[in-house]
């Protein structure tokens, strides 16, 4: 028996949402190179790889450290898609990096390609230019690729290509589609630039969980998903998945009932706290489609249930466990330092959660 509140994946439906994706990208044409920022777990990236993706990405050098360490030497294929702002510290791990992996780094300004050729000129490293395709964080204007790729080209980088990240496909309506679409315009755009340029754009990358469904696989050669191995409420209220298919929840002991409102021993310490505009609550029960979070402290979740939805009487009662769903399963993760996977046949094994801190 586990103590809650602690975090489990069903792998069995893990499972089929790694082979769903991994089947829609081969179908597409696409290179598959998911963000294992959100799992940041050396058996889920396995999962991956064997499933078909080419590679993994992350978000910061700790995280490629730690990939690479549990692949074998040579076996690892990382883009941190990131703009690096790359001292003289980093440079020295970015050098080690390259020796025992194939390695993609990620640049957004003439001056931030210059101080990574100053750290790295010579290393076996790809870049590719980043793309702003209208979520407005970092990257470059499409129409400046081409300037940003031929400096970073004539002080040593090879350049590759472009990517994107279209963050501002999670919102509700039509936000997914239109996110698609820009991102498409803003590579296509961008890479013609690199073209111009004399550089070859081979690598155009772009595709998070909300937008890979309407990915541009007439310009895209790579999508970057992460979510999609375990989904999150997020992901439900968007649409891009279903309850049936929610493959990690936080499990968690119901301490107190009053009428129509319980409170349970998740808070923001292991669910996080993201709760977009959008979003109804800071998550959701697996198991009560009603049921909203309608608050958290650093320990406690409170969850409300509709009134004319249920019985009051068969609502969950002190004692009793719930599968928690949080709103943002990436924060989620980075709280534990393992998950409790179960298999398909009742199995329960301990996953580590490899980069869990790794911001650096």
């Amino acid at each position: 028996m586990n103590d809650t509140p602690y975090l489990t994946v069903d792998v069995g439906r893990l499972d089929r949402n790694v082979h769903a994706v991994a089947v829609g990208a081969a179908a597409a044409g696409l290179d598959l190179r998911p963000h294992a920022k959100t799992h940041k777990c050396a058996e889920i990236a396995r999962r991956q790889l064997d499933a078909g993706a080419v590679g993994l990405t992350v978000a910061t050098i700790g995280e490629a450290e730690a990939f690479a360490a549990a692949q074998p030497p040579g076996g690892a294929d990382l883009f941190i898609a990131y703009p690096l702002w790359v001292t003289e510290h980093k440079g020295a791990r970015l050098r080690t990096l390259a020796a025992a992996a194939r390695l993609r780094v990620a640049v957004d300004s003439v001056e931030g390609a210059t101080r990574m050729a100053a750290e790295v000129r010579g290393v076996d490293i790809d870049v590719v230019v980043e793309v702003d395709s209208g979520q407005h964080r970092t990257g470059v204007p499409p129409e400046d690729a081409g300037a940003v790729a031929a400096a970073a080209a004539r002080v040593g980088l090879r350049v590759v290509g472009v990517f994107t990240f279209p963050g501002h496909g999670y919102g509700p309506g039509d936000a997914r589609r239109r996110a698609a679409q820009q991102e498409t315009d803003a590579l296509a755009m961008a890479a013609q630039r690199l073209r111009d340029n004399g550089i070859d754009p081979i690598v155009r990358s772009g595709g998070s969980t909300p937008t890979i469904e309407y990915a541009g696989s007439d310009v895209l050669t790579e999508i970057r998903p992460g979510v999609y191995p375990f989904g999150d409420a997020q992901q439900m209220e968007l649409g891009t998945t279903t309850a049936d298919d929610i493959a990690l929840t936080a499990v968690a002991t119901v301490v107190h009932r009053t009428g129509n409102r319980i409170v349970a021993d998740a808070g923001s310490k292991i669910l996080g706290a993201d709760r977009p505009a959008w979003a109804s609550g800071f998550g959701r029960l697996l198991d009560h489609a009603d049921a909203r979070i309608t608050s958290l402290s650093e320990h406690h979740a409170v969850i409300e249930f509709d009134d004319a939805a249920v019985d009051v009487g068969s609502l969950p009662v002190p004692g009793d466990q719930v599968r928690v769903v949080p709103n943002h399963v990436c924060t989620a993760v980075n709280l534990v330092d393992g998950l409790i996977a179960v298999t398909t046949d009742g199995t329960e094994e301990h996953w580590p959660v490899i980069a869990r801190g790794a911001n650096a």
